[in-house]
């Protein structure tokens, strides 16, 4: 480089690589490397969301261009490093709240099929009862029913018996 011009200081890269997409950013040195890569992760999620599985697929170039208008809206968020710590620090803010609002979602809806489950544990417990009792009523006409097989035969040949007796000795 000829001695009057300045010389270029090197800027730091940051890049991060997701489902085969490569997210790069170039940044003043006295940039935090923290908030540059809080904006490639949130460039990656939304890109990953809008486009995801057509990544793959896509053989045109500038196939995703229409993804630089929510990129320069990022960056004008990130340009501020107050405004852009500020606003990592809510994302991550956020993004907890939704994780605690997924589990409790998910933990009601477990409460709510528990209590679905044990009405209709109730229900089926007072239908068996009722079932279980036409069962034991049936079981004693068979039993009954198979006993007067058994003996009524003997029974009318001791009574005809007595009846004979009774009508010769008496």
């Amino acid at each position: 480089m000829p001695s009057g011009f300045p010389q270029p200081r090197p800027l730091p890269l940051s890049y991060l690589i997701a489902d085969n997409v490569v997210f790069l950013t170039i940044a003043d040195k006295s940039y935090p490397r923290k908030l540059a890569f809080s904006y490639l992760d949130e460039l990656s999620k939304e890109f990953a969301t809008t486009y995801g599985p057509r990544v793959e697929t896509v053989r045109k170039p500038y196939a995703f261009v229409g993804f630089d208008t929510f990129m320069s809206k990022t960056a004008r968020l990130y340009r501020d490093t107050r405004t852009a710590a500020a606003s990592s620090g809510l994302d991550k803010l956020n993004d907890e709240l939704q994780d605690v609002t997924r589990i409790m979602t998910k933990n009601m809806e477990e409460l709510l099929w528990r209590g679905d489950s044990l009405d209709r544990m109730s229900d089926l417990s007072t239908s068996l009862r009722s079932e279980s009792e036409k069962y034991r009523k049936a079981a004693r006409n068979i039993n009954f029913n198979a006993m007067l097989r058994q003996y009524a035969p003997l029974g009318a040949i001791g009574l005809l018996i007595l009846i004979l007796l009774y009508w010769r000795f008496g």
